[in-house]
């Protein structure tokens, strides 16, 4: 469980990554204070939060199995190990 999480921040953080991959660019001051204003990090939290939906919308749709299929979990038969499957 703590993977998707992890995932989940990490794309949350992509736009903030690219900005600051701008100012390096750029050679703008990264720590200074004019090249973080208010409106620009509104900017970045709205595209963050849009990335992140978007990801959960992707993740729900596309992933998992597949309609009407039922999972039978990993089991011992015949004194063998059977994995997981989906029939």
């Amino acid at each position: 469980m703590i993977r998707p999480a992890i995932t989940e921040v990490l794309i949350f953080l992509i736009p903030f990554a690219v900005y600051v991959l701008f100012l390096l660019a750029t050679r703008s001051g990264l720590t200074v204070q004019t090249s973080w204003p208010l409106h620009i990090i509104a900017k970045l939290l709205v595209g963050s939060l849009l990335l992140v939906i978007v990801s959960f919308v992707l993740l729900a749709q596309f992933s998992g199995a597949s309609p009407h299929s039922t999972y039978i979990p990993a089991h011992i038969e015949n004194g063998k190990f059977v994995p997981g499957v989906e029939k």
